[in-house]
């Protein structure tokens, strides 16, 4: 077998940095971009493993509109759900492992503590049903080298995102109002691309047992506290920035109230959590204005 990695999803924000993190590491591996592999069709998936014979598959490719998943579920499930069905079967066939990425909006989003792994899922929108049919393709078929990795809040340098929109906007707008009543946790996609990269090698190692893990930061903010923090590291006045509810941005999709995850699981794998997200965004944030304000 090939000690090559398969990427999917390879030219997005998630996607590039684990290709990164695989180059860092000599760590052979294979960008498939949609262009180059359809996940949702066998075929298509069928010729690649052909191919590449790749030893571990990361599924970065996902459909992430979430509101426009609430009037298109077929087409968002068909990437989300069958996409990671065919994928784990490829796999099984060819003795591969899967790292698939999901969601926080699998769960409802109302909690009071963080969510284990193993807490029971119910999600309230079209795209958190699509992921979590992904999440089940992939256990059920691959119990013992199928790997889920949920993560929530996602930013870095290689995409369009949250953090990146704050500090576009703070050049531009005076104040700005953002929302307060919900709370997660800000993970840069460098810091799960290592993680990723340690599960599939720790698969590989038989030292990772198999199943949910949680790829998310330490710690949790509001998107304002987190717009305040970016602020901060702009060098601009934290005040301008204001608090206000969900009720003033309704979206088609429901947003989680809560989606603080717990990290238990990493123990077992003898790989250290995601570290803290003030850390991380600290370190992030020179790649991240250079690729806003360039």
């Amino acid at each position: 077998m090939s000690a090559a990695w398969l990427v999917t999803g390879a030219a997005g924000m998630l996607g590039q940095d684990v290709l990164a993190r695989l180059a860092g590491a000599g760590i052979p591996a294979v960008a498939a971009g949609r262009d180059a592999v359809d996940i949702a069709d066998s075929a298509s998936v069928r010729a690649a493993f052909e191919e590449h014979r790749p030893a571990v598959v990361v599924n970065c490719a996902a459909w992430t509109a979430v509101d426009d998943a609430e009037t298109d579920e077929e087409a968002a499930l068909r990437v989300n759900g069958e996409g990671p069905a065919v994928l784990a079967e490829a796999c099984r066939e060819y003795g591969a492992v899967l790292l698939q990425v999901s969601t926080d909006y699998v769960f409802a989003g109302d909690a009071a503590h963080p969510y284990p792994e193993d807490a029971p899922t119910a999600p309230r929108s079209a795209y958190g049903r699509t992921k979590l049919a992904g999440e089940r393709a992939v256990l059920d078929t691959l119990p013992d080298t199928g790997y889920v990795v949920r993560t929530a809040w996602l930013y870095g340098a290689g995409g369009g995102n949250f953090v990146r929109t704050m500090i576009r906007l703070e050049g531009v707008k005076d104040t700005l109002d953002v929302v307060d009543d919900q709370r997660g946790q800000p993970t840069w996609t460098v810091d799960l691309a290592d993680r990723l990269v340690l599960l599939g090698l720790g698969a590989l190692a038989g030292t990772a047992p198999a199943g949910v893990y949680h790829g998310t930061s330490a710690g949790d903010a509001t998107w304002f506290g987190l717009t305040r923090e970016i602020f901060r590291l702009l060098g601009a006045d934290p005040e301008r920035v204001r608090p206000t509810t969900s009720e003033a941005f309704v979206r088609p999709a429901p947003r989680p109230s809560f989606s603080v995850l717990g990290h238990d699981r990493w123990k077992a794998a003898g790989i250290e959590p995601v570290r803290d997200w003030r850390s991380a965004l600290g370190e992030a944030f020179p790649g991240l204005l250079a690729a806003e304000r360039p």
